[in-house]
């Protein structure tokens, strides 16, 4: 959005800059916090917390302030921000209380803490900005109807792939091109990656191997994919989505009106999807249709050829750079760079990695046990199928043979998780059109909420 520079301008000239918490100093938050500290005129990053205490020091360190004071109390926050003092803390949940926050960028990954941390934010008042696609994927579409009813912005970020591919999606959908393909580049695909293989490679970036992992074995993909589907209505061809996979260097113009059976495409709502092995990677890519003979001849001309697919790409997702964008947007203009639109339409379910045993408790995403697929939510539902996003510390009943997908039937739950209250809660209320029984869904769960508290 070009209007953002010239609104950070005005902020920044009339000395009002836009306040910004960052939950989580790991790899991506060190370059938010160098992002917004040293190259984003009219913002300031004006608190982060992370559970060592030492990283978020750091982030502030490499990012160019010195000064950073620990706080362990909402006053001593929000003081230091009256002051213009930069604050670190252990404790995630004052970042998201404290007054004189325009709104939490949450950056770790982990689904139940994110859970909390997303929630905790949007009944304060707060935007929250989720590099945390794993949350965004399993209860986006019912933190966005608590974010509406707060009047605040629940959205995924720009730089990350899905929300460069909605920024795509947008910008064909305002051309009067149908979107038909929302789709994904990538470089690698093996499903039974796991920490160890990915170690060499995480180290050498300065990587989590977990969150390496997550990306060689489909998981995060998944998730991207499905939180784009719940922002545009759109569905999976098939469990696992197609995926196929070009030789190295072909690039998309040359094999995309190949890649899909075109009656996935121009039947329904339109699928997600992705490649392997095609260039420009790690782009993102748009398909659409256009029915009009006049604008056919003209995309013609303009080199996007002779249809029925017309071919949108962003060449590059630059992450960390594009982040203050969307709290811009957010704080600014009231905009998300990608939410759910409603009900979930796409999930992203659990499936065995080896074979697992009976009393065997399932470790996290890319780690050694589970992969994730997406699969249409109403076919998730049916089937009982666990959702990836909650499958950490569950119990296994029995055994699974590698790469069948569990069932909620085949485990037993932790006790006392917000993430999975959520989902009971997203379902009932999305099940429902009566806005009397929708409004006691989240009744409920604010009088449980209350309780813990």
């Amino acid at each position: 959005m070009i209007i953002v520079d010239t609104a950070l301008a005005k902020r920044q000239a009339e000395g009002n800059p836009i306040r910004v918490a960052m939950v989580g100093a790991g790899f991506m938050g060190k370059g938010i916090a160098l992002q917004i500290c040293k190259y984003t005129q009219g913002m300031e990053l004006v608190a982060i917390s992370n559970r060592t205490l030492d990283k978020a020091r750091q982030a502030y360190a490499d990012a160019g302030v010195q000064q950073a004071e620990e706080v362990n109390s909402i006053a001593d926050l929000e003081e230091n921000i009256r002051q213009g003092k930069y604050s670190i803390t252990e404790d995630a949940l004052l970042l998201c209380q404290a007054e004189g926050i325009d709104a939490v960028i949450e950056v770790t990954g982990a689904v139940e803490f994110g859970t909390n941390i997303a929630l905790t934010a949007i009944q304060n008042g707060k935007h929250i900005i989720m590099m945390n696609a794993e949350v965004d994927g399993t209860v986006g579409p019912i933190l966005k109807v608590y974010a509406d009813k707060a009047g605040v912005v629940f959205t995924n970020a720009d730089g990350d792939q899905p929300g460069v591919t909605m920024n795509l999606f947008r910008f064909v959908k305002g051309l009067g091109v149908k979107p038909v393909l929302c789709g994904n580049i990538k470089g690698l695909h093996d499903p039974y990656r796991n920490p160890t293989t990915q170690e060499g490679f995480a180290k050498k970036w300065g990587q989590n191997p977990a969150m390496v992992t997550s990306f060689a074995d489909g998981s995060k993909i998944s998730f991207e994919q499905a939180i784009i589907a719940n922002g545009t209505g759109m569905r999976v061809a098939k469990r696992g989505m197609h995926g196929p996979t070009v030789l190295g260097g072909t690039t998309l113009k040359e094999c995309v009106h190949s890649l899909y059976p075109l009656e996935d495409l121009v039947q329904g709502p339109g699928i997600v999807d992705y490649v392997v092995g095609a260039e420009p990677g790690p782009g993102v890519f748009v398909l659409g249709t256009h029915d009009d003979p006049i604008q056919q001849h003209y995309l013609n001309l303009y080199k996007l050829g002779e249809g029925p697919l017309y071919l949108f790409y962003t060449p590059y997702h630059l992450c960390h750079f594009e982040v203050p964008n969307t709290v811009a947007r957010a704080v600014l203009f009231q905009d998300a760079a990608l939410t759910p639109m409603g009900a979930p339409q796409v999930s992203v379910v659990a499936a065995a990695k080896i074979d697992l045993k009976a009393g065997e408790e399932i470790d996290g995403i890319g780690h050694y046990m589970t992969y994730g697929l997406c699969e249409n939510a109403d076919t998730t539902a049916a089937e009982r199928l666990l959702p990836i996003g909650i499958a950490e510390g569950c119990v296994l009943k029995r055994d699974i043979p590698k790469d069948q997908v569990i069932t909620y039937d085949d485990v037993v739950l932790p006790e006392g998780r917000l993430v999975d209250r959520l989902l009971q809660e997203q379902a009932v209320y999305f099940s429902t059109t009566d806005e009397a029984t929708r409004d006691n869904v989240l009744q409920h769960l604010q009088r449980s909420e209350a309780s813990i508290s």
